[in-house]
C-alpha cells in the first residue's frame, strides 16, 4: 500500500531541474508525479518514478543527494468536497498530513493524491476502514 518516492535536494539555480530530468530521461526513467518546493538557496524535488532504485543510483552517480521515502497514493473523489472528505477522516484520528501533491493521471474518474503522513500505517488503516481506495505502487509506476 505504500509508494516509493525519491526526494532530490537541488540548488535553486537555472538549469538544475533540466539536468535532473535529462539524467532520468537518458536512463529510461519515467516521471509519474512530482512536487517541487523551494527556498532562496535550494529546493526539494519529490518524484514518483517507474524505477526508484535506478533513479536513485543514476542521480547519486551525478552527485545529487537523493533519499527514498514512503508515501501513500489515495483515490480522491473528483467532486467538490472530495479532498475534504479524506482530510476530515484523518483529522478525526489526529493524523497529520506533512505534505501532498497530485498525481499526473486520473483513476476511474477520480483524482489521485500523493500524501506523506506522520503516521503512515495508521493513515492507511484509517482510510481503508472508511472505504477510500489506496493504490499500490506497482499500479502507479505503470499508469
Amino acid at each position: 500500500m505504500k509508494v516509493e518516492q525519491i526526494s532530490i535536494f537541488i540548488e535553486n539555480k537555472s538549469g538544475r531541474l533540466a539536468e535532473i530530468t535529462r539524467i532520468l530521461g537518458d536512463a529510461g526513467i519515467n516521471i509519474r508525479a512530482l512536487s517541487l518546493a523551494d527556498t532562496t538557496d535550494f529546493g526539494i524535488l519529490r518524484l514518483i518514478v517507474n524505477d526508484g532504485n535506478l533513479a536513485k543510483t543514476v542521480l547519486k552517480e551525478k552527485g545529487f543527494t537523493v533519499n527514498m521515502t514512503e508515501v501513500v497514493a489515495v483515490e480522491v473523489p473528483d467532486t467538490p468536497g472530495g479532498l475534504s472528505s479524506i482530510l476530515q477522516v484523518l483529522d478525526r484520528q489526529q493524523i497529520n498530513v506533512e505534505y501532498m501533491y497530485a498525481f499526473v493521471e486520473r483513476c476511474a474518474g477520480n483524482a489521485v493524491i500523493i500524501f506523506r503522513f506522520d503516521e503512515t500505517d495508521k493513515a492507511i488503516s484509517v482510510l481503508k476502514s472508511e472505504n477510500f481506495n489506496i493504490l499500490e505502487g506497482e499500479r502507479l509506476y505503470s499508469m
